[in-house]
């Protein structure tokens, strides 16, 4: 997902600005909330933070922070739902800054008719970037956490997903290396997700030292299955 700032919320000022000047494909407003987190978690939660999620990723902005003080003032989940769905529909794929930009849908949301084996995919690019959309603006800066995965597998998705590739887990992520063709050992995915490297961020302030050793350990058992 494309980075949400708090530029584009200004731009959301009002719902006739969301639908003129932010670049939207028309009012977003029949998403389901349920399919909308699975949706995000598998495919935004490795770049973004979103607490209600559980994800934590930091390649793009943390949507709590982007949406609460908008949220504060008295701006509403409808208006927060527009400008997410716009973002989505119509990435800044090359940014000004040269910081990372979000990848086009088809990358982030791929129709399943366009890819093989067991990778994440949708049926209806529309439908998911309803779902997403409604879910996170219904969720984001609003205080509310989810509990705290345990198993390497759930951790690896809500963080690590829409960044690698891994089959087992059923991701096709692309920024960061496919981990079934480098086959990283358990030591090397530790120090990885401790401490983070080149364009990967350290997740050692986000997971702790439990959670590092599970996905170190899933990940280690099943790349190349």
């Amino acid at each position: 997902m494309r980075p949400v700032v708090l530029v584009a919320v200004a731009c959301a000022g009002a719902l006739a600005l969301v639908l003129s000047g932010c670049g939207t494909g028309g009012y977003t407003s029949e998403g389901s909330q349920g399919a909308g987190k699975a949706l995000f978690v598998q495919a935004c939660g490795g770049c973004h933070t979103l607490a209600a999620a559980g994800t934590n990723g930091t390649i793009g902005p943390d949507l709590d922070d982007a949406f609460g003080q908008a949220r504060q003032v008295g701006m509403t989940s409808a208006t927060f739902t527009q400008v997410v769905a716009g973002q989505v529909r119509f990435p800044i794929v090359d940014t000004s800054t040269g910081a990372p930009g979000m990848p086009g849908i088809d990358q982030t949301l791929p129709l399943c008719d366009d890819v093989e084996g067991d990778a994440s995919c949708v049926e209806d690019q529309d439908q998911a970037v309803d779902d997403i959309s409604t879910y996170v603006g219904a969720v984001a800066g609003t205080g509310v956490a989810a509990a705290r995965p345990t198993d390497g597998k759930s951790i690896f998705g809500a963080n690590c997903g829409s960044c690698h590739t891994l089959a087992d887990a059923g991701t096709a992520g692309a920024v960061g290396p496919n981990l079934d063709d480098s086959k990283p050992s358990k030591d090397l995915v530790v120090d990885r997700v401790t401490n983070g490297q080149g364009a990967m961020p350290s997740f050692k302030d986000s997971l702790d030292a439990k959670q590092i050793e599970a996905v170190a350990d899933y990940v280690s058992s099943a790349v190349g299955k």
